[in-house]
């Protein structure tokens, strides 16, 4: 009888420090794990700035007999849009397209050949009257834009995003505080996304020179959620 009970209690104390050794046993003594009442609450930043740049696209259409003939005298024609561009302040001037086809009558009948061609520029806003101007009196037949940019857009999404922590936070102290608690450290922060400028007619810059571009103001905004511990 002694020898069995010596038996069972080795047995006992084996099984003991098997289960202390084993991950899943140790997780068995300790429980499940306990977490820290929190809040999360949503924060909208967003920063203004006026335009500085635009581009624009300037086009030349031209229509001969034959394709070789549409196509020489569109390239003649775009040679002197693309220098006058240039010489009146367009930057970073990019062909966008170049395009050939057949013509047609109001009947439907093949008439001639069409050719076109499409180029980029970035603007400066105050130059902009003066490059469309010259585009035109070079023999541009298409023009298009703007499109309105800001400079450094980064920068000024980095700021949108601190503006957006900043409301979060002030969201989570008025909750916490009318739940009779306070605001621990952030244990969170997941970034909701943004938008690029949208413009907010407010303010205006135009050109005093050939053709009147409303500029505006441009939002950029930012959107985050943040978790607080509360304590």
């Amino acid at each position: 009888m002694k020898r069995i009970a010596l038996a069972a209690i080795l047995l006992v104390a084996a099984a003991a420090v098997a289960g202390v050794a084993r991950p899943e046993g140790a997780r068995a003594v300790e429980g499940p794990s306990q977490t820290g009442d929190s809040i999360t609450v949503s924060g909208n930043g967003s920063v203004s700035a006026v335009p500085t740049t635009a581009v624009f696209s300037f086009g030349v259409d031209s229509r001969a007999a034959t394709a070789k003939g549409a196509l020489a005298a569109n390239s003649r024609e775009m040679r002197l849009v693309i220098a006058a561009v240039k010489a009146a302040g367009g930057k970073n001037v990019t062909t966008q397209s170049v395009n050939l086809s057949q013509a047609f009558g109001a009947d439907g009948a093949p008439n001639g050949f069409a050719a076109s061609n499409v180029v980029t520029a970035t603007i400066g806003l105050d130059q902009v009257g003066a490059v469309i101007d010259a585009a035109v009196e070079a023999g541009a037949n298409q023009a298009n834009g703007p499109s309105l940019g800001v400079a450094d857009q980064e920068k000024l999404y980095r700021q949108a995003l601190k503006a957006a922590v900043a409301d979060a936070r002030e969201s989570a102290q008025v909750l916490a505080q009318a739940a009779g608690r306070s605001l621990g450290k952030v244990t969170a922060i997941v970034e909701g996304g943004g938008t690029y400028p949208v413009p907010m007619y407010e303010k205006s810059a135009v050109s005093d020179v050939g053709v009147p571009i409303e500029a505006g103001t441009r939002e950029t905004t930012a959107t985050i959620s943040v978790t607080f511990a509360l304590i």
